[in-house]
């Protein structure tokens, strides 16, 4: 078991699922325990970040849209809306905590660039040290799939790919489901979580699936390839359910919980 109460740094992602009920509007009892954790830990001296999806399904609930659409122009509009509201919930119950947020936006063109790459470095050291947390999200009101090298795709490689800018010691996915199974454990009710994990290999990107959820983009198939990103950068990652936020307290005392995958050798 790694030692996971040792994390300084830590960026938590939470996705849509998370985030929201079945019919779109937000799950406030959630959300508020998941600020109330992380405004607890940083308060005990840790670092956190924080990668948010729910832009656009959190949108897609303030507007009353029944289903989430498919037309770009349509998905960048309620990200757009869905973005600000999402951001004055996570700056009212943090404040609950006394606790700043920031708000970061990105697009994938930004950190392939040297300059601006350091320049968002440089954001997010500065935040960090003047006791803020930084909520960060892709900026899905310009980037997308026409837009070539714009999109992260994910919020999951996202997450990964701030890990790495900030220097994490740890990187926590938060989910609909509880780990990396053997089988889908929505059909196989026998089938068995894979608690740690040294090496991605192939069988393990084979047994991923696809995505659990009509809310949000990913699947357990993304958070392997993000867990392979920065377990490869030195970050041990953790994929765990987000029905209970508590829980991190847990894996943050060295407990086992969901799965971890190992940071490479030679890299922590």
């Amino acid at each position: 078991m790694m030692n996971t109460f040792q994390s300084r740094r830590v960026v938590v992602k939470v996705g849509t699922s998370t985030l929201t009920y079945d019919n779109g509007n937000v799950n406030l009892r959630n959300l508020e325990k998941l600020c109330k954790v992380l405004s607890d830990l940083h308060n005990s001296g840790r670092q956190i970040i924080l990668v948010s999806s729910g832009a656009i399904g959190v949108g897609v609930g303030k507007l009353g849209i029944k289903k989430r659409p498919t037309e770009t122009k349509e998905k960048q509009a309620l990200a757009a809306v869905g973005q600000c509201e999402l951001m004055f919930l996570y700056d009212k119950f943090f404040g609950e905590y006394n606790n700043n947020v920031a708000q970061i936006l990105l697009t994938k063109d930004i950190v392939l660039n040297e300059l601006s790459k350091q320049n968002v470095v440089n954001t997010f050291q500065t935040l960090l040290e003047m006791g803020i947390i930084p909520i960060v999200n892709e900026n899905d009101t310009v980037a997308t799939d026409e837009l070539i090298g714009a999109n992260f795709g994910d919020n999951d490689n996202l997450s990964a790919i701030v890990a790495d800018l900030v220097g994490a010691d740890l990187l926590i996915i938060l989910t609909d489901i509880d780990g990396l199974y053997e089988n889908d454990p929505r059909k196989d009710p026998d089938a068995k979580k894979i608690e740690v994990v040294k090496f991605i290999d192939d069988h393990i990107r084979e047994i991923a699936g696809g995505s659990g959820s009509n809310r949000g983009t990913g699947g357990m198939s993304t958070k392997i390839t993000a867990a392979a990103a920065a377990t490869s950068a030195g970050i041990n990652t953790c994929v765990m359910s987000g029905d209970d936020p508590a829980k991190i307290y847990k894996l943050l005392e060295g407990q086992q919980i969901g799965t971890l995958f190992i940071a490479e050798e030679g890299k922590i």
